[in-house]
């Protein structure tokens, strides 16, 4: 019988240092995510640059002229002008965490969000991120979102 306790608590404290680690990563990926719109917000380039991967991939699933639904790749250098350029339009993106699904070196997040322009909603729609864990911490590496108008 004492055999089976000691197996027991073994168990028990692998699960809690398990769930520890996982705790520990998704505040980690939501740290990286949130200073991703603290630098876009503050036109930030150095932070915003910071919480991304050398090349990462920006998408967008929207609709284009003719209604048809069609995927947009951007350049991440442009986006990163565009942040660092004074300008007197203010942009503020307001996300809420949905799933958040990480292993090792792998997470994946998916983020409804409100875009304001001037404090007015421009548009709303959801993120995807792909992050990898890399050795100065996770990274996102990858994010498509969808664009809708009529956003309350």
């Amino acid at each position: 019988m004492p055999n089976i306790r000691f197996t027991l608590l073994l168990f028990v404290l692998a699960a809690a240092q398990s769930l520890s680690a996982q705790q520990k990563d998704e505040k980690a990926i939501k740290a990286v995510i949130n200073d991703f719109f603290t630098g876009m917000e503050k036109g930030d380039t150095v932070l915003l640059k910071s919480t991304c991967t050398a090349a990462p991939v920006f998408q967008t699933f929207t609709a284009n002229q003719e209604g048809a639904m069609q995927v947009y790749t951007e350049d991440f250098d442009e986006f990163v002008r565009f942040v660092g350029t004074p300008n007197k339009d203010k942009y503020k993106e307001v996300i809420e965490f949905g799933a958040v699904n990480a292993e090792e070196s792998l997470a994946s997040v998916w983020t409804p969000y409100k875009f304001y322009l001037n404090g007015k909603v421009s548009h709303c729609g959801t993120n995807s991120f792909q992050l990898v864990k890399t050795t100065e911490g996770w990274k996102i590496q990858y994010i498509i979102d969808t664009r809708r108008r009529g956003c309350k």
